[in-house]
């Protein structure tokens, strides 16, 4: 990078801490750290929401995949208007009623504290998957950029952030989003311009070489369930999306966080829909990217041509084709958009520890000054755990599918027992109790069955992305129809259905 890139890049990342360091002074009750006392602007949430969709995952890992093989990545945004219509129905109005800052409070209300417990160990495990991954694409982006070593980058990324989240609490996280997703935006349109305009043989050239190696195909149509076909991959953004908007403590937070509740439903949808585009522009620059260096337009250094390192490709061309001071804002946006999506994974993880666990079950009348350290205590061990984790994904192939396989293993078919709790009239423990058991049952037999008893079985015959679905549907099915078949249950007033 060139001078200015650095002067730009420092200069960018110094002004975004200080900003998001401003909000220290607004949180100094755990009730503004955690929902930033309910008086966000709805646009700022809006723009939260989808910058908590798009973060460096999407930056990074969506070109980086589409270089590497097509569009099948995209049938997951065109499964988020069925999330979307299910959140403004749905689960804004629920969890406004509720009033809570936990998204977890309600299971136990519904199931007792073992739903609750179960749920929110879920998404636990679910954040560091996530952390570990954007901390990995971060360092790759800085490892592009300075050559500095990416466990090294990885670990100092990890620390600043969590004093970073410490300061601001969630109006620091959601302004910072608000920020981001802007400048996300306008780096990716200007990337994308950049290429279709500086092929050797103009545009055209761009979309033939592409066309001609299938990079804007969304992938198979067949009905195989061992692949990423189109609708395994559909089908999987419709339960991975469905558990983002119903049972994510990171959106729950958000939709609290907002004035009213019709603020809150218009963020839900706008926030999700406006992620269909941009990552369509995403996967654009990913197909882009390849006719740019397949044309010769530009050179990769050997080590980059190796398919294992697809998601460095993008960081690489921003530093070495973009425009001098171009090139130290993009890097400078991606990495501060990182820092603010993985601030939001600390804020919401303690606050899910201190509610949940804390409060629950140690000190239910803890004061201010007792939760305030709980949260400080949690978002150190997040941390220390994230930054483990983003350490092991090195020289994994794709982040993106290691992600994504991840977060279907880790979520263990949650959202199946949400969707029981809202769509069931009956609170019936012991079938929500079993459909639990049986789902977990099922995600260790297709998660490692196929390592104990070989691919043969139906486990190894099902691609993973799959994991989520079948453990919904088994958590959901069985527990509408216990609920509805047991003899045990008392007559009663039914609980109110959230759908009519």
């Amino acid at each position: 990078m060139q001078i200015l890139d650095i002067v730009v890049f420092f200069a960018y990342m110094i002004g975004i801490t200080l900003f998001g360091g401003s909000f220290y002074k607004k949180n100094k009750t755990s009730s503004a750290f955690t929902l930033g006392n309910s008086s966000i602007p709805g646009w700022v949430v809006t723009m939260s929401i989808f910058a908590t969709f798009v973060s460096s995952i999407s930056f990074l890992a969506l070109p980086g995949n589409a270089y590497l093989t097509n569009w099948n990545a995209f049938a997951f945004s065109l499964s988020i208007p069925v999330a979307a219509f299910m959140a403004v129905k749905v689960f804004v109005p629920l969890y406004r009623r509720i009033n809570s800052p936990s998204a977890y409070s309600y299971m136990e209300d519904r199931f007792g504290p073992w739903a609750r417990i179960y749920v929110s160990i879920c998404y636990l495990l679910t954040q560091l998957m996530r952390v570990g991954t954007i901390l990995y694409l971060l360092a790759i982006a800085l490892n592009a950029v300075f050559g500095w070593d990416i466990a090294t980058i990885i670990i100092v990324t990890g620390i600043v952030v969590m004093l970073y989240s410490l300061l601001g609490g969630i109006q620091a996280v959601v302004w910072t989003d608000a920020i981001q997703g802007i400048l996300l935006i306008s780096g990716a349109v200007i990337c994308a311009v950049y290429i279709l305009f500086n092929m050797p043989e103009g545009p055209g050239q761009l979309f033939t070489i592409a066309m001609e190696n299938d990079k804007f195909s969304l992938g198979s149509f067949g009905t195989s369930l061992s692949e990423s076909t189109f609708w395994v991959v559909l089908i999987y953004g419709v339960f991975i999306n469905l558990q983002n908007y119903g049972i994510d403590q990171n959106y729950v937070q958000r939709y609290m966080a907002s004035k009213t509740e019709k603020e809150a439903k218009r963020s839900a949808f706008f926030g999700g829909m406006l992620y269909i585009p941009v990552s369509l522009v995403f996967l654009f620059i990913g197909a882009a990217l390849f006719s740019f260096y397949t044309s010769a337009a530009g050179t990769l250094p050997p080590e980059l041509q190796d398919p294992g390192r697809s998601d460095r490709i993008f960081p690489y061309f921003i530093v070495h084709e973009l425009p001098a001071g171009i090139s130290g804002l993009l890097i400078a946006s991606i990495f501060a958009a990182g820092m603010s999506t993985i601030s939001t994974s600390f804020n919401s993880s303690a606050t899910v520890i201190l509610t949940d666990y804390y409060k629950r079950y140690f000190k239910k009348d803890a004061s201010d000054k007792d939760s305030m350290k709980v949260l400080y205590i949690s978002s150190l061990i997040i941390s220390i755990l994230g930054i483990l984790i983003g350490v092991a994904m090195i020289n994994v192939q794709s982040a993106l599918d290691a992600w994504w396989k991840l977060a279907s293993i880790f979520s263990g078919g949650m959202l199946g027992l949400i969707l029981l709790a809202a769509f069931s009239r009956a609170k019936e423990v012991k079938g929500a109790l079993v459909s639990v058991i049986a789902g977990i049952m099922a995600v260790l037999y297709l998660t490692l069955g196929p390592t104990f008893f070989g691919e043969d079985i139906i486990g190894g015959q099902l691609h993973s992305y799959l994991t989520i679905v079948i453990c919904t549907a088994i958590i959901f099915i069985t527990g509408f129809l216990i609920s509805t078949f047991s003899k045990s249950r008392k007559p009663g007033k039914p609980e109110k259905m959230l759908v009519k």
